[in-house]
């Protein structure tokens, strides 16, 4: 199990904070787990998929859907969450930053699509779990990524 490191808000009321479903999108080449990251929109920072809670979807099945999106990723999520992690979601030059919470859960990619909506607008890379927590900001999300072991999923 990953150990859960405390969350930081910066500030935030907690009724301030808004919660987000990501996918740690993963495939094993050569026996060894890889881990896909896109680039965000707007700062161009190393992020998992991630996204606002969906109308009549699981928070799992949002998390796959974001990956999908932002990713072209073609898999499925598992329903049990691995952790979450905390950060700001930086907003426009008038708005204040949003405190969000994201819930991880682990999607193991089958195919990735060439055509996907947000395909112009992010890069996508596979790395290394130690490397993925390497590019991350979040510290939360970086000891996810680092301890992440397909092998407890079963």
């Amino acid at each position: 199990m990953i150990k859960q490191l405390p969350l930081r808000f910066a500030g935030a009321h907690k009724t301030d904070i808004r919660t987000q479903f990501a996918a740690l999108c993963y495939r094993i080449k050569n026996d060894k787990v890889q881990v896909l990251l896109v680039t965000s929109r707007g700062s161009g920072r190393w992020i998992v998929p991630k996204g606002w809670p969906m109308s009549g979807q699981t928070p799992a099945e949002s998390a796959a859907q974001e990956a999908w999106e932002e990713a072209g990723v073609i898999g499925r999520a598992v329903s049990r969450p691995l952790g979450l992690y905390s950060y700001n979601k930086i907003r426009g030059e008038d708005e204040d930053d949003l405190p969000c919470v994201a819930m991880v859960y682990p999607l193991r990619v089958k195919t990735l699509a060439r055509d996907y909506p947000e395909a112009g607008q992010r890069k996508r890379k596979w790395v290394g779990r130690k490397k993925a927590a390497s590019l991350v900001d979040e510290p939360e999300l970086a000891r996810i990524l680092r301890d992440f072991d397909p092998r407890q999923l079963t």
